[in-house]
């Protein structure tokens, strides 16, 4: 264990780990910032951003988090890979526990992000990410005006992304594998009145067309009742059956709720229930769960980190 003390310690390096790490570079705390397996986080795989402030002909994904990097390193924050996997809070500095080492931190800030939720079919990880698949009808409905998209799921997530794509496309299949949707009532009702959503009842999707093209061409469906098989003629698909938020390593000593996220403290949407130690991004944020705003909350976080160090003088 190295006998260093870092001053803050960012875990994930998406919109809002990178932010924080440009506040506290910025205010000479010289932020330590772990990577995991996916650097950059879910914005690598997207091919084009449109959403993001400050783009007018939008980005690439990938060169959007180059940037972000860029930027914080400019301002001194350093990179190490590794998977955090525990976190001490018996004693402060607080103590992270990765694979082959432990690193003592005075404050913490957790952006581990969410994973998408997906089905495992044949053609959905040859086709994700600019290729006619993806999780994120906000980020992605744009590039579809005018063609027939499908949505897989059938919670409130499905329903908003359904209603949400009929602003562009011409047709919005929404399969599900029950004769009703798990939705809210009002989202329900909503979704299935709408004149652009066709409901394909009792159904789930075998596989994703169009891999050999390099784009997504129908999504092959079977009824689960009479076992008959066909296919949606479909442009693009949106799964969504919800994120997997990766906050294991760190629950306990993290309050997470019902579904896994962690639970802000103190009417703040990045204090944690340990003082010193912060949350930012998807992994606390199942609502919005978009780039911009978990971009704020890394910058939340970082100030709020910021000033509790001078609190203690430390």
């Amino acid at each position: 264990m190295s006998a260093k003390i870092e001053n803050v310690v960012i875990v994930g390096t998406g919109c809002a780990g990178l932010t924080a790490a440009i506040y506290t570079g910025r205010a000479n705390l010289q932020p330590l910032v772990i990577e995991g397996v996916l650097p950059g986080g879910q914005l690598t795989t997207t091919s084009e951003v449109e959403n993001f402030p400050g783009f007018p002909e939008g980005i690439d994904g990938y060169q959007l988090m180059q940037n972000l990097r860029k930027q914080a390193e400019k301002f001194g924050t350093r990179y190490e890979s590794g998977s955090v996997q525990g976190l001490d809070t018996t004693a402060w500095p607080y103590t992270l526990k990765l694979a082959d080492r432990e690193i003592k931190a005075k404050t913490v800030i957790v952006a581990t992000g969410a994973s998408p939720r997906m089905t495992g079919i044949p053609g959905e990880k040859e086709l994700f990410g600019g290729k006619g698949v993806t999780t994120c009808a906000t980020c992605d409905g744009a590039f579809y005006r005018k063609m027939d998209v499908v949505v897989i799921g059938g919670g409130d997530s499905a329903a908003e992304e359904a209603l949400f794509l009929t602003r562009f496309a011409n047709k919005v299949y929404l399969v599900h594998r029950r004769d009703s949707l798990r939705a809210s009532k009002i989202m329900a009702e909503r979704a299935t009145s709408h004149p652009k959503i066709q409901c394909v009842w009792d159904s789930v999707p075998v596989s994703i067309e169009g891999v050999a093209e390099g784009a997504v061409s129908g999504l092959k469906v079977k009824n689960v009742k009479t076992g008959t098989e066909s296919v949606l003629p479909v442009k693009g698909v949106f799964v969504a059956i919800g994120h997997v938020p990766n906050t294991k390593a760190f629950s306990p000593p993290l309050e997470v709720d019902t579904n896994g996220y962690f639970k802000p403290s103190h009417g703040s949407q990045i204090q944690t229930n340990v003082p010193g130690v912060y949350v930012a991004g998807d992994c606390a944020d199942h609502h919005y769960r978009q780039a911009i705003t978990a971009a704020g909350m890394g910058c939340q976080a970082a100030i709020e980190a910021e000033r509790w160090l001078a609190e203690k003088g430390a």
